[in-house]
């Protein structure tokens, strides 16, 4: 085999691990905070009314187009989801608080055990379209409390 064909193959191959474990991370190194994220409260609120108040934060960075909290929320009957409000978020790279009421048709939520979904959602214009971007999701049990 001719030596310029296999140096130049040992010296890719080289360049590879090289290169890999240059873009490894290191076993000790500290997991950074996410860029984005959004939480919720453990505790939310349910009126006589049946209205329901979810809370929590999030953090988001700038993005091109509006950026909105929405949240719904599931008890008891599976793949069973309601909405519960939307609101506007600030994505300047601050942590922000956030809140969501809303009623559900017929008093579907009582007080007690309840799975909460809070989606940062960006709507983004493409052309023509305006496109749902999530820039973070966050799934949390709560408890339904009367207020």
């Amino acid at each position: 085999m001719p030596v310029r064909p296999l140096l130049s193959t040992v010296s890719g191959a080289a360049l590879l691990l090289l290169g890999a474990a240059v873009a490894a991370p290191s076993a000790t190194a500290a997991p950074s905070a996410p860029a984005e994220y959004v939480t919720v409260d453990p505790e939310g609120k349910i009126a006589a009314d049946g209205t329901v108040t979810l809370t929590g934060t999030y953090r988001c960075v700038a993005g091109t187009g509006r950026v909105y909290i929405s949240s719904s929320v599931s008890q008891s009957t599976p793949n069973v989801t309601y909405g519960i409000g939307g609101s506007v978020a600030v994505c300047d790279g601050a942590e922000h608080r956030w809140q969501n009421s809303g009623k559900t048709l017929r008093n579907a939520l009582k007080a007690g055990p309840a799975e909460v979904e809070a989606t940062l959602l960006e709507l983004r214009g493409s052309g023509i379209l305006i496109l749902p971007v999530p820039h973070a999701t966050g799934r949390h049990d709560v408890t339904l409390v009367e207020s």
